[in-house]
C-alpha cells in the first residue's frame, strides 16, 4: 500500500510538471528539486523537536506504567467491552488486552497500543469459528481502533509547536469533539449491523445520561464566542496536559516508584523512536513537496474548491482536505500533509488548524485493517471496512464543522 502510494505521489508530480513545462513553464523542474531539499531540511528540524518531546513523554509514560495507571484504566473499561463483545466469555484474556489497548490509545501510547492490540486480535481469533472470516468481536475491536478515541493528542501538539504555534494545544477541544464523533459513529454502526443489545435498561439509562451530559456540554460551548472557545480550548489543553504530568508523578511517588529513575529509563527510548521516524518523514515530506511544487496538489485543490463553490459553500476547508484524503491509507503521508499545510499556510491559519483536527480525529484505517487482520490470517473483513470508513467520514465532517465553530473568524 505505502509503496504504491509513495510512487503515485511522485508520478503525479511528474505528470503535472510535464504538463506545466509543455505549457510554457520551464522553471517547474527547478522548483521541484528546490522543494525536495527544502522538505529534507524540514524533516530534520521536525525530528529535532520529536527527539526532545518523545524523550520527555516516554519518560513520563514509564512512570505511569510502573505506577499501574494504564492497568487501572483498563480495569475501569472492562465492563464496557464485555457488553460490546457478548460472544467473548467473561474473564477471557482478550477482554483484558482489548481494554489495555484502548487505554493505551486514549493516553497516546501508540508504541504500546499496537503490540497489545495484535495480542488481543490473536486471542479473539482463538474464539473465531471461521479462521479466514472476521468475527463480530474482531470487527468491533478493529473499528474502535480505526476511529481512535484519543484524549491526549500529544503528537499534534508537538508538530504545532515545531512550526512555531504560540498555543500548541489550541486544537485540543476541536480534536476531542471530532474524535468523539468518529468513535460514536463507528461504535453505533457496528452495533446496528450486528444487532447488538447494548445493555439492559439500567445500562441504556446510563448511556442516555452520558449523552445528555455531552449534549449539555456542547450547548454550553455553543453559547461562547469564537474567541472564548479558542481561549477555553487552549486552557483546557494545557491544564489537562500539565495535570496528567503532575498526576503521573504523584501517583508514582505514592506507589513508591523511583520516579526519577523510571523517567530516565523511559526517556532513553526517545532517541531511538525519533531516529526511526526520520526516514519516513523524509520520504513522505519530499513526495508531498514535489507534489506541491509540480502544481498537482493545487490542481486537485482547485477542482475540490470549484465543487464546493458550485454548492455555495465556504471553501477555506478545502486546503485541509489532503490530510483527510490520505489518512485512511498512511499515517506518515497524512503527517507529511499536515506539516506541509502548516508550513505553506501558517501554523495558526484556518487550513492548518482544520488539518490538525482531521489528523487527530481518526486512525489509518487501511493500515489497521492490513496489520490487525493480516496478523491472524483473516481475509474476509465483512462489514469492518464500511463501518471504519463511515467513522472516518464522520471524523472529517465533524472536524470541518467544529473548526468553523471554533476558528471560523480567522
Amino acid at each position: 500500500m505505502l509503496n504504491r502510494l509513495w510512487l503515485g505521489l511522485f508520478l503525479s508530480a511528474a505528470v503535472a510538471a510535464c504538463a506545466r513545462w509543455l505549457g510554457g513553464d520551464p522553471g517547474v523542474f527547478a522548483a521541484i528539486v528546490a522543494s525536495l531539499f527544502a522538505m529534507a531540511r524540514l524533516s530534520v528540524s521536525v525530528m529535532v523537536l520529536l527527539f526532545g518531546t518523545l524523550t520527555l513523554w516516554l519518560g513520563l509514560l514509564a512512570i505511569a506504567e510502573r505506577a499501574q495507571l494504564v492497568q487501572a484504566l483498563a480495569r475501569a473499561l472492562a465492563p464496557l467491552f464485555a457488553r460490546l463483545m457478548p460472544e467473548v466469555p467473561a474473564g477471557h484474556p482478550a477482554l483484558g488486552l482489548i481494554t489495555l489497548n484502548m487505554a493505551a490509545n486514549m493516553l497516546g501510547l501508540d508504541n504500546a497500543a499496537t503490540p497489545i492490540g495484535l495480542k488481543a486480535m490473536r486471542e479473539l481469533q482463538s474464539l473465531n469459528p471461521s479462521q479466514d472470516t472476521a468475527s463480530n468481536a474482531q470487527i468491533m475491536f478493529l473499528v474502535l481502533n480505526a476511529s481512535s478515541l484519543t484524549l491526549l493528542p500529544v503528537s499534534i501538539f508537538m508538530y504545532r509547536a515545531q512550526q512555531g504555534a504560540q498555543d500548541p494545544t489550541l486544537v485540543f477541544l476541536p480534536i476531542l469533539l471530532a474524535t468523539s464523533a468518529s468513535t460514536l459513529v463507528g461504535l453505533f454502526s457496528v452495533a446496528w449491523v450486528q444487532r447488538l443489545p447494548l445493555g439492559d435498561a439500567r445500562s441504556l439509562l446510563g448511556m442516555a445520561g452520558g449523552l445528555l451530559v455531552y449534549a449539555l456540554a456542547l450547548a454550553g460551548l455553543a453559547s461562547l464566542s469564537a474567541a472564548a472557545l479558542a481561549r477555553l480550548s487552549d486552557l483546557a489543553g494545557n491544564l489537562l496536559l500539565f495535570g496528567v504530568v503532575v498526576a503521573f508523578l504523584l501517583v508514582g511517588a505514592w506507589r513508591r516508584v523511583p520516579v526519577y529513575e523510571a523517567f530516565i529509563d523511559g526517556a532513553r527510548q526517545g532517541f531511538d523512536v525519533a531516529r526511526d521516524l526520520l526516514p519516513y518523514l523524509v520520504a513522505m515530506l519530499c513526495a508531498v513537496g514535489a507534489l506541491r511544487a509540480s502544481g498537482a496538489l493545487d490542481m486537485l485543490l482547485h477542482l475540490l474548491r470549484w465543487a464546493a463553490q458550485a454548492l455555495g459553500w465556504d471553501t477555506r476547508f478545502v486546503a485541509a482536505l489532503p490530510t483527510a484524503l490520505v489518512k485512511p491509507f498512511s499515517g506518515s503521508a497524512a503527517r507529511a500533509m499536515l506539516i506541509e499545510t502548516m508550513h505553506h499556510y501558517g501554523v495558526d491559519s484556518f487550513p492548518a488548524l482544520t488539518a490538525a483536527t482531521m489528523q487527530g480525529s481518526t486512525e489509518t484505517t487501511f493500515y489497521v485493517l492490513a496489520v490487525y487482520f493480516g496478523a491472524v490470517g483473516v481475509r474476509r473483513a465483512r462489514h469492518a471496512v464500511a463501518c471504519a470508513l463511515l467513522a472516518d467520514l464522520a471524523g472529517v465532517l465533524a472536524s470541518i464543522a467544529v473548526c468553523y465553530w471554533f476558528f471560523g473568524g480567522r
